[in-house]
C-alpha cells in the first residue's frame, strides 16, 4: 500500500479539483439514498389516493437530475486528475530513465524501459482516476443506502448485512494473489515491447536471413505468456461476481422472511418494506464495483512497485550538489592513473591505469586490437561513466567536480553509428543548437560536404530522413553528423571509429569533412585504419585495457612494438575493392 499512498501523493497538485470531485460524489449518494426513501410515498400514499403526484413526480425528476450531475461531474473530475497525475508520473519517468548513465541502459533494453513508461504509467492511471472515484463514490453510495436502511429497520439491517463480514478475508487474500499475478502480467508486457522493438529495429537482418517466421514465432510465444497470465488475473476476478451474488441471495432471503413476520405483525408497511428491498437491491452495484475496486488496486499497486523501483534507481553518474560550471577550456586534459570495470556481481577491470595528457589543439589517435577500451577511454571524458579509480581533469579541475551540462557542452562526438532523428535535416543538424539560423546551418553542411545532396532531396533542409536518417546513405548520415558537431563548434572532439564502415568515395569526403571539424580543435580519434592517424600528435596504444605504448608514428614504428604489429597486419590486409576486386 506504501505505493499506492506515494502514487496518491502526484494528486496533491490537484487538490480543489478532488474536492469538487468529492462535493459531487456526495450530492450523487444523497439523491440516491433520498430516491429510495421516495418508494414508501409512492406505495403508501401517491398511488393509493393520488395525493402529491406532482410534488413526487418533480422530486423524482429533480433527484434524478441531481445524481446524474453528481455522477457527471465526479467522473469527469476524478478522470482528470488522472490524466495529469499519469501526464505528470510519465513525464518525471521519462526524465529521470534519461538522466541515468550508459551502464544503466546497458543493463535495460529499450522495449523494457519504454514499457515502464507507457504500460506501467497507463496502469495506474486507473487508480487515480477509476478505482479512487468508484471508491469514494459507491462507498458514499452505499453509506446511502445504509442509512435507508437502518432508517426503516434497524434489526432487519442488521441480519441483511452478517453476511458481509465473511467476504472480507477472501477479498484480501484474493486482492494478494490479483498483485503477483498482475506483475507477472506487466513483465511478460514488458518481454513482448522488448521483443517487437527489437525486430523492428532490426528489420533489414531479419529480412536478409529469412527469419520473418522465426521472429514472428518468438513474438507469438510472448504473446501466449501474457496470454496466460492474463487468464490468471482474469479467473481471479471472475470469482468476484458469484461471490456478490452469493452474498445478496442470502441477504435478500432473510429480508423477505424477517420482513413478511413484521408486516404480518403490522409492525411495517408494504410500502416501507418495498422501499427497504429497493434500497437493498440498489446496494448490490455500488458493493459488487467495490469488490473489484479491490482487484484493480492490487493491479495499480503492482505497476506502481514497478514505477517507484525505477524511480528509485540513482543513477552512477551523479552530479555533485551546486556544482560549478566547468570554464571554457584552455590548458589541457589530464588522465591521472585511470581505471575502470562496470558494477556487475564479478567487476571486471576493462582499463587500469592510464595517464597521459593531452595540450589543447592537439590530436591524440587510440589505437588498439578490439576489445582493448578504446571506445571506453573516450566515453570517461564526457562521463558517460565514472572512473573507478584515478580522475580526469580539464585545466586541473576534476571532471566529477563540475556540472554534466558545462562539460558535455565543450564536448563534441561523431560515432561510427551515427544516430539521427526522424525530423527534417535541417533539425538534424542544429540539434545541438536550437537557436542556429539557417544560414549557420548552411554554412557547416558546406563545410561537411552536405550541402550538395542536401538540395538534391525533395524537400531540401526540410525533408524528414526517417527513424535513425534511413533515408540516407551511409556517407550522408556521416557527413550530417559531422555538420552537427560543427555547428556545435566544441573545443574538445571524440572521433569514434567515424570512417570505418564508408566506401571509398564516401570516406574521402567524410576524411575532408572531418580534417575541417578538427581544425583548432582538441581531439580523440579512435580509428580503425592506422593511415587515418599517421598525422596525430601523440599515439596512444592499448592493450587489455592498459597503455603499452605512446609516441608519433615513425616513433612507435621503430620501436617494433604493439603499434608497429598493428600496422604491419594492416599493410597485409586487402585494400578496399576496386570495381568489385579486391586487390592486394
Amino acid at each position: 500500500m506504501n505505493s499506492f499512498f506515494r502514487l496518491l501523493g502526484y494528486a496533491k497538485p490537484y487538490k480543489g479539483r478532488l474536492a469538487w470531485a468529492v462535493l459531487a460524489m456526495v450530492l450523487y449518494a444523497v439523491a440516491s439514498a433520498l430516491l429510495a426513501l421516495l418508494i414508501k410515498d409512492i406505495l403508501d400514499r401517491v398511488l393509493p389516493s393520488g395525493e402529491g403526484l406532482r410534488m413526487m413526480a418533480a422530486a423524482i425528476v429533480l433527484l434524478s437530475f441531481v445524481k446524474g450531475l453528481g455522477a457527471y461531474f465526479s467522473g469527469y473530475l476524478m478522470e482528470d486528475v488522472g490524466q495529469r497525475v499519469v501526464m505528470n508520473l510519465r513525464d518525471r519517468l521519462y526524465g529521470h530513465i534519461l538522466g541515468q548513465s550508459a551502464s544503466f541502459f546497458a543493463r535495460n533494453t529499450t522495449g523494457q524501459l519504454l514499457s515502464r513508461v507507457s504500460n506501467d504509467v497507463g496502469q495506474v492511471q486507473r487508480a487515480v482516476s477509476e478505482t479512487a472515484g468508484d471508491l469514494l463514490r459507491e462507498s458514499l453510495a452505499l453509506v446511502g443506502y445504509a442509512g435507508v436502511l437502518f432508517y426503516y429497520d434497524a434489526r432487519l439491517a442488521l441480519v441483511c448485512m452478517t453476511g458481509a463480514p465473511l467476504v472480507v478475508y477472501p477479498l484480501i487474500r484474493l486482492g494478494q494473489r490479483i498483485r503477483r499475478t498482475a506483475r507477472r502480467s506487466q513483465e511478460a508486457l514488458e518481454v513482448m515491447s522488448h521483443v517487437g522493438h527489437e525486430t523492428f529495429s532490426a528489420h533489414r537482418i531479419v529480412k536478409a536471413f529469412g527469419a520473418e517466421e522465426r521472429e514472428t514465432a518468438r513474438f507469438r510465444a510472448t504473446l501466449l505468456n501474457l496470454y496466460r497470465t492474463n487468464m490468471r488475473v482474469v479467473r481471479a476476478l471472475s470469482v468476484l461476481p458469484p461471490i456478490m451474488e452469493l452474498l445478496g441471495g442470502i441477504g435478500l432471503a432473510l429480508a423477505l422472511w424477517y420482513g413478511s413476520r413484521e408486516i404480518a405483525s403490522g409492525r411495517l408497511t408494504t410500502g416501507a418494506f418495498t422501499s427497504f428491498v429497493a434500497a437493498l437491491f440498489l446496494m448490490y452495484a455500488p458493493a459488487k464495483k467495490l469488490s473489484r475496486v479491490n482487484a484493480n488496486l492490487q493491479q495499480t499497486i503492482a505497476a506502481a512497485d514497478r514505477i517507484f523501483e525505477m524511480l528509485d534507481t540513482h543513477t552512477e553518474v551523479s552530479e555533485a550538489p551546486n556544482a560549478p560550471a566547468l570554464p571554457p577550456f584552455s590548458s589541457a586534459i589530464d588522465f591521472r592513473d585511470v581505471s575502470f570495470g562496470y558494477e556487475e556481481a564479478h567487476p571486471r577491470a576493462i582499463l587500469r591505469g592510464i595517464s597521459f595528457t593531452v595540450p589543447v589543439g592537439k590530436m591524440v589517435a587510440i589505437v588498439g586490437r578490439s576489445g582493448a577500451g578504446k571506445t571506453t577511454l573516450v566515453n570517461l571524458l564526457p562521463r558517460f561513466f565514472d572512473v573507478t579509480a584515478g580522475a580526469i581533469h580539464i585545466d586541473g579541475r576534476d571532471l566529477r567536480d563540475v556540472s554534466l551540462k558545462s562539460l558535455r557542452a565543450q564536448i563534441g562526438m561523431v560515432t561510427q553509428e551515427t544516430v539521427l532523428f526522424d525530423d527534417t535535416i535541417a533539425n538534424n543538424i542544429a540539434y545541438g543548437t536550437l537557436t542556429a539560423l539557417p544560414a549557420e546551418v548552411e554554412a557547416v553542411a558546406r563545410a561537411a560536404h552536405a550541402h550538395e545532396f542536401i538540395c538534391a532531396a525533395p524537400d531540401g533542409y526540410q525533408t524528414r530522413i526517417g527513424e535513425r536518417g534511413q533515408k540516407l546513405s551511409g556517407g550522408q548520415r556521416q557527413r550530417l553528423a559531422i555538420a552537427r558537431a560543427l555547428l556545435k563548434n566544441a573545443p574538445i572532439l571524440i572521433l569514434d571509429e567515424a570512417t570505418s564502415s564508408l566506401d571509398a568515395e564516401a570516406e574521402l569526403l567524410v576524411q575532408d569533412a572531418l580534417a575541417t571539424l578538427m581544425l583548432n580543435r582538441t581531439s580523440f580519434v579512435i580509428a580503425h585504419r592506422l593511415s587515418t592517424i599517421m598525422r596525430a600528435d601523440a599515439i596512444v596504444v592499448l592493450e587489455r585495457g592498459r597503455i603499452v605504448e605512446i609516441g608519433q608514428h615513425d616513433d612507435l614504428l621503430s620501436r617494433d612494438g604493439v603499434y608497429a604489429a598493428l600496422y604491419k597486419m594492416q599493410l597485409l590486409e586487402p585494400r578496399r575493392p576496386e570495381n568489385g576486386v579486391a586487390v592486394q
